[in-house]
């Protein structure tokens, strides 16, 4: 039990910190960003959205209580990560530009996993 404790913080904060500065680095709209966004396909106001929202969700994951808000939050960090492994893959990109979003979608499945009872959602 304190082992999956220990993970589960582990592997939380760390997402955590890569949602916090992927977001930031997206809503600041950082060169590389912009250009990342731009050979990728997308509008480059995807990045303001994307950001703001990886921010909301580190904190629906961090906060205690509201397991529902934690439920989308992951399932919200699964599909922007999935997302982007999907879009590097259909432009041919090197595989190193999968591996930021393949660890964020590891440890957001890790994290999700190991989460405490009290920071799920009971059933009904």
């Amino acid at each position: 039990m304190k082992r999956d404790k220990i993970i589960y913080w582990a592997a939380t904060l760390w997402l955590s910190l890569g949602m916090i500065s992927t977001g930031i680095v997206q809503i600041i709209h950082m060169d590389e960003e912009v250009q990342k966004m731009n050979t990728l396909g997308y509008p480059t106001y995807f990045l303001t959205i994307i950001g703001v929202w990886k921010l909301l969700g580190v904190i629906a994951v961090l906060i205690p209580k509201f397991p529902l808000v934690k439920e989308w939050a992951y399932t919200g960090f699964f599909f922007t990560m999935t997302g982007a492994i999907l879009s590097h893959f259909a432009v041919g990109d090197a595989a190193v530009e999968y591996f930021g979003s393949t660890l964020l979608l590891i440890l957001t499945l890790i994290s999700w996993y190991f989460r405490p009872a009290e920071r799920k959602l009971s059933n009904i």
